[in-house]
């Protein structure tokens, strides 16, 4: 795990640490970003889901250059095992595992840190900044 940088805000304050600048938190979900999307009332699936070409390679990539992995799943808690088992087969590397995130998606994630979302487009890949042409009409 990296280290956290101790911060203090624009009274003197000691407030949470943050991860130094060049690590990054990714939450990564597991149904339907790294394998097939399977529905938590089809737990005998779990084990056997098929991992999408890719993901291994690029998550592993990200943390072996020392950015913190967490997979953030709606599945349960009851679900650890299997699940836990079946990210060690694959060959993931990995920080935490959280369960039990909401499921149903349309997340609004309200934060007091730096919230960046990146929507799963079928291949998992390095964030790339796309210059994006704006124009502007007037009235």
């Amino acid at each position: 795990m990296a280290d956290l940088v101790e911060t203090i805000d624009e009274r003197g304050m000691t407030v949470s640490p943050v991860l130094p600048d060049d690590c990054k938190n990714f939450l990564i979900d597991i149904d339907g970003t790294i394998c097939e999307d399977i529905p938590n009332e089809e737990t005998h699936r779990m084990a056997t889901a098929e991992c999408f070409e890719g993901v291994v390679e690029q998550i592993n990539k990200w943390y072996d250059e020392g950015h913190q992995i967490c997979f953030f799943t709606a599945r349960g808690e009851e679900h650890r095992a299997v699940t836990e088992e079946w990210l060690v087969r694959h060959g993931f590397k990995w920080h935490t595992c959280l369960f039990g995130k909401p499921r149903g998606g349309n997340y609004h994630w309200i934060d007091n840190h730096i919230v960046r979302a990146t929507r799963f487009n079928s291949k998992m890949t390095d964030f790339i900044k796309k210059m994006v042409e704006v124009e502007v009409f007037d009235d």
